[in-house]
C-alpha cells in the first residue's frame, strides 16, 4: 500500500521552498498555507534541492525555535521577561 502524496504546482512548490528557507516562517504556518506537514516539507525539500543545499537547510532548521510555533512562543515569553 502506497501513501498518496499531495501534488503541488511548480509555483506552489517554489512558494513552500521559499517559506521553508525563511527564518521566521514556522512549519505550522507552512502547513496552514499549503497543507503540508513538517515531514512532507522535508521530503519536498529533499526532492527539489541539490544535496548540498538540502544539507545546509537541514542544518540551519534543526533546533531552530522559530520553525516551531509553540517553541517560538515559549522563547519569546522567556526572552521578554528580561527586557
Amino acid at each position: 500500500m502506497t501513501k498518496k502524496h499531495k501534488k503541488l504546482s511548480a509555483g506552489a512548490t517554489d512558494r513552500v521552498i521559499g517559506m521553508a528557507w525563511q527564518d521566521r516562517c514556522s512549519f505550522e504556518r507552512i502547513e496552514d498555507v499549503s497543507g503540508l506537514t513538517e515531514p512532507e516539507v522535508i521530503k519536498l525539500m529533499r526532492a527539489n534541492l541539490k544535496p548540498s543545499s538540502f544539507r545546509r537547510w537541514r542544518k540551519r532548521v534543526s533546533g531552530r525555535v522559530t520553525k516551531h510555533r509553540k517553541r517560538f512562543k515559549r522563547f519569546e515569553a522567556f526572552k521578554g521577561s528580561f527586557e
